[in-house]
């Protein structure tokens, strides 16, 4: 199906959706912009084009009317760590979203999260994010097995 279809079933379902009691609206609304919004995004989207957007959406969202240091832009891709290793700890599955009212969670979101907080902070600080992905990954393809001699 290509997505003008999708998009158009989408929009049908949205209209049914409008029938719907008001609990029961509010989600299928909401989850109607969410499949929206994952659909735009082609399996090829460049790294770039993610920082850029990731960015954008921060800077939208009110998150630079204050000055941002390193140290904090660190501190919160660390918190997302965190929440991850707390989904963990839950007994969560390493796969599993789930919800909370319309907000998604779980260890994959958690870890989404953390890529998206490395994409703003390169974006702010204009760091070509996939330039350094590559140039790492070729680096780390020359070094010997188990470099470094560390257990863990």
């Amino acid at each position: 199906m290509n997505k003008q279809r999708l998009f158009e079933k989408i929009d049908n379902e949205v209209e049914a959706a409008k029938l719907l009691p008001a609990k029961e609206k509010e989600g299928a609304l909401f989850m109607a912009d969410v499949i929206k919004i994952w659909v735009k995004y082609e399996p090829n989207t460049d790294i770039g084009s993610l920082v850029r957007e990731a960015h954008q959406n921060a800077i939208d969202k009110g998150w630079y009317e204050e000055p941002r240091s390193f140290p904090e832009m660190l501190a919160l891709m660390h918190s997302e760590l965190s929440e991850a290793l707390e989904d963990h700890r839950d007994g969560r599955g390493l796969t599993e979203i789930y919800f909370d009212g319309n907000k998604p969670c779980g260890i994959p979101i958690e870890l989404a999260d953390v890529v998206i907080r490395i994409f703003d902070a390169c974006g702010h600080l204009g760091i070509d994010l996939e330039r350094a992905i590559r140039v790492k990954m070729g680096y780390n393809a020359t070094r010997p097995r188990r470099h470094g001699g560390k257990v863990l």
